[in-house]
Formats: structure tokens, sequence, C-alpha cells
């Protein structure tokens, strides 16, 4: 089975091969003029440099383990999810910011032959625009730079360059550039408005997170220019790492305000304890308390402070739950929760202004109805009534837990009503004063605190991989592009060629007859240019007269042997050679030195006599039939071979079809039988007339000559339908005048598994395709 198999593949490519392979000449043109499309495709092709960098993103889901160090010095640190910072990284805003930086707005470019090539750093001068919101938008500005006398000419116009100067198209700067490769050619600026090149860069970089596991971002972008694309994906990291780093100081500097605040008032009131008790001492001469009175003052001061730290929660809170209940504090900083303890209220807080950031940010570059935008809104909503839950459930038992203080201090009031007076308001001046001093040293303590997470502030980010293009341009690919100029011209050549034979109504392959009728092909005879129409003979070795031979010894396949000897030749119409082919048959056969006759049955058209060099004729065919002459006086020798005897047709009646159905057929059939080993029987075309299928009844076989590129497709098709009603017997085809095809000369093929190359002056033959019967 799998032998089989190769051998139907191997069949295959060598039908396509033989079949297409006599164009190539064509294939070459095409394939030329292929190739030359693609390179001038090339030459005006931009090259595209791939330019590529890594961020490290901290996400709150994914990389968690942050050392202990960064996290005791960054107090203020905020982790993120990585799909929002990727949002963030490709928002309209912050890639504006890197087009103003780096001046994209207003590219030079360089003119040339082919294509206009974009300059950066090696262009002579750099331009940029003191107001970039309010330049005039220019595609195509010429100009020139005269570094000899540090101008800039546009149109008649000279500008000097390192300073600020008024044009038609805003206030523009040009400034020198140093360069390895400078240019001498003709140059050129644009104006674009910053936002339009920002949504352009947005479109074209690519953010693609590492794993699902990593919290790590692939930053990638394409450009012609590859120091361009590396700038820009440098600058718009730098820029995404200082707006973390700004947020977090915004926080800081907000906590430290409301610490330094709170510091002043404490301070104050500490100030005014402490003078209030001197003036006491100073006049009631009240120098010390007894010890039963400072332990009353240690625990009432303990308890106290307890008490403030309730009342500073509580005071806490209630700004925390005014900024949840606000709405009109979008993008405004989180409040301080110094001294809430409670980890979930924090992490709840944080990710309401994360969100709340997000959505401004997103908010300025995409529509409000935005999918994005829609999610954070409803994240926003859902979020804010847990956070109020969760602050009345705190405020709930820090109420109970004060009420629970206030009743302890009660206790300690009206035990101290069992101390003298003097000593008595002594413990209770002594007593604000421990209050207002322990509150005054938390609250230092928390500014200290701050202080430190602002010094030592670290950014949400970190740079992994710092931005670097590829060494060779990714696009377009030369190689790819030129194997598919070949593969287009190869398709080119097959599709012209299949269209060229699908329209041709006559028949160009074997194939094709065999696809069209069952009746078997037993021969096939070559297309040869010669005036000579008898092309076998002694002493003849070429090709078509071998193949004359090889159809000789496929008689037998059709039943010819013994007693069988009568053959009728015919065709659809007339021009196929059913004449040629009957004549050089009967030679073929009269040269095993068996005796042949060749009888001329076609009295519409007879050319066989004259194919067979036969002249002189009184008596033929038509003289016998009409009764003027007997059997021996209308056989007569033919010259070309010894074996072979020829009836010629007579003289040409009206009614030759009638003549046909003459009883005197079957008698001179009887006779030549008994008198010869071959009987060749050339008959007129059955398309034309009835007379094949009249003689068929008294021969043995019948042979069909079908002719390359000249009988019709149709005529085969209906050859088997037309075979049941009227039978030719044991027909069976022989494939006549097959021509070389494409621009061969040398020989000829016809695809679909058979083909022949001959070269008579070599002396040498080659068969190509199936072997056996031709």
């Amino acid at each position: 089975m799998q032998g089989n198999q190769n051998i139907g593949e191997n069949n295959i490519i060598r039908q396509v091969w033989l079949k297409y392979f006599p164009y190539w000449p064509l294939f070459i043109l095409l394939l030329s003029i292929a190739i030359a499309g693609a390179w001038f495709y090339l030459k005006y092709q931009t090259p595209l440099y791939v330019t590529k960098a890594s961020l490290l993103i901290k996400d709150q889901n994914k990389g968690e383990d942050e050392a202990r160090i960064a996290e005791a010095l960054n107090q203020l640190s905020s982790k993120k999810i990585v799909e929002n910072e990727m949002e963030v990284l490709k928002s309209k805003d912050l890639m504006g910011k890197v087009v103003r930086k780096l001046d994209l707005y207003a590219p030079v470019f360089e003119m040339g032959r082919f294509r206009d090539k974009a300059m950066y750093s090696n262009s002579p001068v750099k331009i940029e625009a003191r107001y970039p919101d309010s330049i005039k938008v220019a595609k195509k500005v010429l100009f020139s730079f005269d570094s000899t006398a540090k101008k800039v000419s546009i149109g008649n116009v000279n500008y000097p360059v390192g300073e600020w100067v008024n044009t038609s198209y805003g206030e523009l700067k040009f400034t020198p550039q140093q360069s390895s490769q400078q240019s001498t050619g003709s140059f050129y600026f644009s104006l674009f408005k910053p936002d339009y090149v920002a949504a352009g860069l947005v479109s074209s970089v690519s953010l693609i997170p590492a794993s699902k596991q990593s919290s790590v971002i692939d930053i990638q972008l394409g450009d012609e220019v590859p120091k361009r694309s590396e700038d820009i994906l440098n600058e718009l990291m730098k820029l995404y790492g200082e707006a973390t780093i700004s947020e977090k100081n915004k926080l800081a500097s907000n906590t430290l305000t409301w610490l330094d605040e709170r510091l002043a008032v404490v301070g104050h009131e500490l100030d005014s304890i402490e003078k209030k008790m001197q003036q006491y001492k100073a006049s009631t001469n009240a120098i010390d308390i007894s010890s039963q009175s400072t332990l009353y003052l240690q625990n009432v001061s303990e308890n106290d402070q307890r008490l403030g730290n309730v009342n500073t929660q509580l005071s806490v809170l209630d700004q925390v739950e005014k900024y949840v209940e606000d709405k009109n504090n979008s993008g405004s900083v989180t409040p301080s929760t110094l001294g809430i303890n409670d980890p979930m209220l924090s992490q709840m807080l944080t990710g309401l202004y994360e969100n709340q950031m997000q959505y401004e940010k997103l908010k300025r570059t995409i529509p409000e109805n935005n999918p994005i935008l829609l999610s954070l809104k409803d994240q926003i909503d859902k979020s804010k009534p847990g956070i109020i839950e969760n602050i009345k459930s705190q405020k709930q038992n820090l109420e109970a837990n004060k009420s629970s203080l206030s009743s302890i201090n009660k206790r300690y009031s009206s035990a101290l009503q069992s101390i003298p007076k003097k000593e008595r308001d002594l413990i209770e001046i002594s007593r604000q004063q421990v209050i207002k001093s322990e509150s005054y040293n938390y609250l230092l303590q928390k500014r200290d605190e701050t202080q430190l997470a602002l010094v030592s502030s670290i950014g949400d980010s970190k740079v992994i991989d710092k931005a670097h293009s590829s060494i060779g341009p990714v696009s377009p690919k030369t190689n790819l592009i030129y194997l598919a100029a070949a593969f287009l011209a190869l398709a080119l050549t097959i599709g012209l060629v299949w269209l060229y034979e699908s329209f041709k109504s006559t028949i160009l392959y074997r194939q094709e007859i065999e696809s069209y009728t069952s009746i078997p092909v037993i021969g096939e005879i070559m297309y040869q240019k010669t005036k000579d129409p008898l092309v076998i003979g002694s002493g003849k070795r070429t090709f078509i007269a071998e193949q004359f031979r090889n159809l000789r010894t496929t008689l037998p396949y059709i039943g010819l042997s013994g007693g069988r000897k009568k053959i009728q030749v015919t065709s659809s119409t007339s021009g196929e050679g059913k004449s040629f082919i009957a004549a050089n048959l009967a030679i073929g056969l009269a040269m095993t030195g068996k005796k042949v006759v060749a009888v001329e049955f076609d009295l519409s058209n007879p050319t066989l006599c004259d194919k067979l060099k036969v002249t002189g004729v009184e008596k033929g065919l038509a003289d016998y039939l009409t009764g003027q002459a007997d059997q021996e006086d209308i056989i007569q020798k033919a010259e070309v071979q010894e074996n072979l005897s020829v009836i010629s047709a007579g003289w040409l009646p009206e009614n030759p079809s009638e003549l046909i159905l003459s009883e005197k057929v079957p008698e001179l059939m009887k006779y030549l039988s008994d008198k010869f080993d071959y009987i060749i029987i050339d008959t007129a075309p059955v398309g034309l007339l009835s007379d094949a299928y009249v003689l068929s009844a008294y021969c043995d076989a019948t042979l069909y000559v079908v002719r390359h590129k000249h009988t019709r497709k149709a005529s085969i098709q209906r050859l088997d339908n037309n075979n049941k009603i009227n039978e030719l017997k044991n027909m069976a085809i022989v494939f006549n005048g097959v021509q070389s095809r494409g621009f061969g000369k040398n020989g000829y093929g016809y695809g679909y598994g058979y083909g022949y190359v001959y070269r008579e002056g070599k002396k040498k033959k080659k068969l190509l395709g199936k072997t056996g019967i031709l």
C-alpha cells in the first residue's frame, strides 16, 4: 500500500511537471518581472526596527515578597494591578508628555530618490516649539541649514539657531546637532499636534505581560529610527516612575501638613498648661504632691492617654468618612489614617484611591462609555458602601471604648475629692500636662516617620531592561518578499497556462480522453512537419516510425488475431488524420511479411491512395459496387511496399452511403479475407456520415482517430453514448498529431503521466511516465 501511494505521488508530480515545464520561458519572464517589482517594492518600503524594554510593576496580587527594609522605609507604598498599570502606560496623557519632552511633534526628513528618510539624532538641527499645542500643522516645510553662518533658511527667510524665533508656524527654536553621520541632502520638517502624535504612538506601543504569574511587562515599539524608539520607551518608563513617586509625595506632603497643624495646636495647649502650673505653684506655695496623689495621677494619665487616642481615631475616621462620601473628590489625595490599626480599612482606601486616579487618567483619553471606564466606575461605587460600613463599625467600637474610659475617669474624679483641695488642683493641672505631652510626642513620632517615608520614597516600578533595538530591520523581510515574488511568478504561470488550456474546446491531453470515455487509447502518434505522409518504411528509425510499430504490436489487444483481420479506421470529423493512420499502419503490417490490403471506403473525400502514392487507377470500389468491375479488377499493388495492395475509391458517386448498403460489400469482405492477412478500411468520419456504422458490421475492430488540438472535447464526451446506439466493434482510440506544448521545439509532451523527448540528430529517445501500451 505504501509503495502504491509513493508511486501515485510521484506520478502526480511528474504529471504537473510535464504539463507546465514546457512553458518555462513564460515563467522566466514573469519571474524577472516579479523580482524587479519586489526590488522596487523594497526600495519604496521603510525598514522597521523593533525596540523592546521590560518593566516590573509591584502588583498587589503578584510578587508580594517585597524586601522588609524597603517596606520599612517606604511607609506610603501602594501596590498596583498590572492590568491597570498597562492602561496607564498606554494613556494618551503620559505619551503626550513623552512627545513634548522629545520634540516628536517636529520630525525632520531627508528627501531621497525612492523614499524620504526620517532623521533624528543625525538631523542637522533639532526643532522645538515654545508652545507645542498651538503650532500650525504643516506636512512638509523645506529648509536648509548653513553650519558656517549658523542659520536656517525657510523659503527666503533666514533664522538664527539656538534662540526662539517667530515663524509663520509658531515660535520655534532651531538647535544644531553634532552627528557622526552628517548628510548633505535636501531636508524638510513636519509639524503635528502633540496629541495627534501621542495617539499614533499609543496605537503602536505593545504591552505584553511576561507571564500570568509575573508582574513584568514587556514593552515593544516599531520605528524606522531605532534611536528614536529607544528614547521613547526609556522616557515613557521614566515619566511613569516619576508619576508614581509624585503621587506618593503628594500623600506624604498632605500628611505632614496635617501633622504640623496638629503639633502647633497641641504645642500651644501644652505651653499654656505648663505656664498655668508654674503660676499655681507660685501663688499657693505648692511644691509637690503626696505618693497617693502620684499613684492616682499615673492611673488617670494612662486612662486619659487611651481616651485621647480614641478621640484621635474618631477624628481621623470622621475625615475619612467625609472623603468617601464626597462625590467631588476624584483625584484628590486620600486623608491620612494615622492611628487606625485596621489593615482592612487602609487596603480598601488605597484601592479606592488608585481606582479613582486610574479613572481620572483614562477619562482624558477615552470616552466615558468605554467598557474600561464603566468597569472602574462600577468598582468605585461598589467599594464605597463597604468602606462606610467599616468606618461606622469602628466608630461604634471606639464610642463604646470612650464611654468605658469616661466612666473610669468619673471614678477617679470621685476619689480625687478625698485629697486636700490644694493638692487636688495641682493633680488636675499635672494630669492635663501629661495628656498634652503624650499627644505631642505621638504626633512628633508620626511626623518623623512620614518625613522618613518622603525622603526614602521608592517607586512602584523598576526598569528590568532598558530599551534596546533589533540589530537589523524586522520589516520588510527581504528574503520573504523575494520568495513571495518567485511564488507569485510560478502561480501566475500555472494560472495563465491553466486559463489558456481550460478555455480550449479541443483535446489537449490523453488524460482528457481517458476521463471523457471508457474506450482505451492504444496508440499515440506525434506531430511531424513533413510533406511526405508516409513516415514508416524499411530503414526508417524515426520516433514516429517507432510509434507506428508500437501501434502495430497493440492490435491483438483489441482482438485482431487469427481469422479476425478486418480493421476499420474512422474519426469524428475530417482533418483528424485517419487516412494518414490507415496508410502508415497498412505499411507497418506489410513490413512484417503479411499480405495487407488498404481499402479506400471514404467515398466522399478519398485521400488514402494519394498518401500511398497510388496513381493511374482505372477501376475502384465505386465501380465494383455499381457492377462495372469485378473484385480482381479493383485490387492494385502499392509500390511503397511489396506486400501491400490498395483498393481505391474509384469515381465519386452522388450517393456513397447508399452504395455501401449494397449486397456486394459483404461479398468483397469475404473475398479479401480469403486472400489477405489484414484488411485496413479507411471510412468516412462518423460525425459527418453513417458509413462507418454500416461497415462496422463487417469489421473486427475500429480504430477511432483523435487529433491533438483539433478534435473537439464534446465529440469525445458523446462517444460512449453514441456507441451504445450505433456500435462500432472493438473500438480503440489512436491519439494523433500530438504537438509540443509551450515553447519546446525538440520534442513533445502533453502531461498527466505521458511525455516524450526525441532528437533524431543524436539518435536518442527518452520515454517519461507510464510504460507499457502506447
